[in-house]
């Protein structure tokens, strides 16, 4: 009886965790949504331009207002579309992040009032019965007062008067969001995400148009993603969370990039820049490949990109339900591999098809074991007797009748792995030999497809004529 009532009274001081406050962002195409958003959420994450329609996809991140732990949802303008045109799917999606959101921020252009498009969507909001305050954008003038009155009539209370662009009015709108939060329960947390461990960022970078999104849809089991035949659907860096065998894997969708000289437009040149920015901060890539023409040469330098960033590289090749002869073209792609990217070699490649689902299970294993590597740490003894074996059967070549001779090595940092060489005439050294030396790495330890750092450096001379004092630069001894 006694354990009994112990155990009970720890479960009854346990403290329960409540799910954050899931807040949408909503209005029509073009009154300063992302703006507000990048506000919120402390940072500039969502791409802001002046052209309509910037935002496609639903952006969630995690942030924190006076205390209170919450999910923003930034979404696509509301346009009065339907069908499968583009636009009636980006409604789709703004709607179902409505229906989901505990409390929905209706952004509306006070400089240009209300259109007969706020009204349809107000109309659409007021019926789901979700909380709502209301936000007059781009108040930083007296042109706005005029739009600021008529917010009334949406019938959804006062509204909140900021200019986004110049930091304006956030405080009032904090206080109404932390006054709707008083009437939302949020219930327990459900999700079965760790947000406390570090995650395995993944970013899938390609050419447009060669299945990025639906692979992560497929992936997550979801069509979170917008998705369609239109090339360039994708605008800008999307990140999402998922637990995959008890670990945090964060997946960034990117944007397709296409060859510079192509690249005109301001938005699109924006959209490339945050898909780089997603591969600087990846862990490891995937780069997708359209089975029907892969190793295209921006393929080519994507991969190159990837190599000098110094990122783990997984090659995918997506719609791999239009391969007819699978086994033939799968030995094909792994040679091309082989040959094509040679800084990269033994570079893993998984065929799929995302729209199917066949094979995508192959993926992320691929992933797990190429990022292991690119955490490798090797020993230093094993590192020194690897490198008396290489002497031996290959030593470097003599450079004006004088040899070179390698004496040390180590590894100074993981990801990637990077190693120091110390030999004498260290700047001699061929730039063939190094490559020896990295292959050599790359097949005697198993790091494989992952890129290697080699820095040669000169070993200290205790002949030389020099003297050390208390770490200061050498001195050269006076002549006698």
């Amino acid at each position: 009886m006694t354990e009994d009532f112990n155990e009970s009274s720890e479960d009854e001081t346990a403290p329960i965790e409540k799910r954050p406050a899931k807040i949408a962002i909503i209005g029509r195409p073009n009154v300063g949504k992302s703006t507000i958003f990048n506000r919120l959420a402390g940072k500039k994450l969502a791409i802001v331009n002046d052209t309509p329609g910037v935002t496609r996809d639903v952006r969630e991140t995690r942030s924190k207002m006076r205390g209170h732990e919450m999910v923003l949802m930034d979404t696509a303008g509301f346009e009065n579309a339907k069908g499968e045109k583009l636009e009636a799917r980006m409604r789709a999606q703004t709607e179902a992040a409505v229906v989901e959101a505990d409390i929905c921020l209706f952004v509306y252009d006070a400089r240009q009032g209300v259109t007969p498009l706020d009204r349809t969507f107000a109309s659409f909001v007021r019926k789901t019965g979700r909380p709502t305050v209301l936000v007059a954008n781009k108040c930083e003038s007296s042109a706005a007062d005029a739009g600021v009155t008529e917010g009334y009539s949406l019938g959804m209370g006062d509204p909140i008067e900021v200019a986004a662009e110049h930091n304006i009015g956030f405080v009032d709108l904090d206080d109404a969001v932390e006054l709707a939060l008083r009437d939302v329960d949020l219930g327990l947390r459900q999700d079965n995400i760790d947000f406390d461990e570090a995650p395995v960022r993944i970013a899938i970078v390609g050419r447009p148009n060669a299945g990025k999104s639906t692979l992560i849809n497929t992936l997550i089991g979801e069509d979170r993603l917008l998705v369609g035949p239109e090339a360039g659907v994708t605008r800008d860096s999307i990140t999402i969370d998922y637990m995959w065998q008890d670990r945090r894997v964060q997946f960034h969708d990117t944007a397709g990039m296409r060859k510079k000289a192509k690249v005109q437009e301001t938005l699109e040149r924006l959209s490339v820049q945050d898909s780089l920015r997603a591969i600087k901060f990846a862990q490891v890539v995937v780069l997708l490949m359209d089975a029907t023409s892969p190793f295209d040469k921006q393929d080519l330098q994507i991969a190159d990109l990837c190599e000098r960033e110094g990122r783990a590289l997984v090659i995918g090749v997506s719609k791999w339900d239009l391969v007819e002869n699978k086994s033939e073209m799968a030995k094909a792609l792994r040679e091309r591999a082989e040959r094509l990217l040679p800084q990269l070699r033994g570079c893993p490649v998984v065929m799929f098809s995302g729209l199917t689902g066949k094979s995508v299970d192959r993926l992320l294993p691929a992933i797990e074991r190429v990022q292991i590597d690119w955490s490798a740490k090797v020993k230093t003894s094993e590192l020194n007797d690897w490198l008396s074996e290489k002497i031996q059967r290959h030593p470097p070549p003599a450079v004006n009748g004088r040899r070179i001779k390698p004496k040390y090595i180590s590894q100074t940092k993981t990801r990637p792995p990077t190693f120091v060489l110390k030999c004498s005439r260290a700047a001699k050294l061929p730039e063939s030999y190094k490559r020896y030396l990295v292959n050599g790495l790359r097949d005697d330890f198993d790091l494989k497809g992952i890129p290697i750092r080699l820095f040669v450096k000169a070993d200290e001379n205790p002949y030389d004529n020099t003297v050390r004092i208390q770490g200061r630069e050498p001195l050269r001894q006076k002549e006698r």
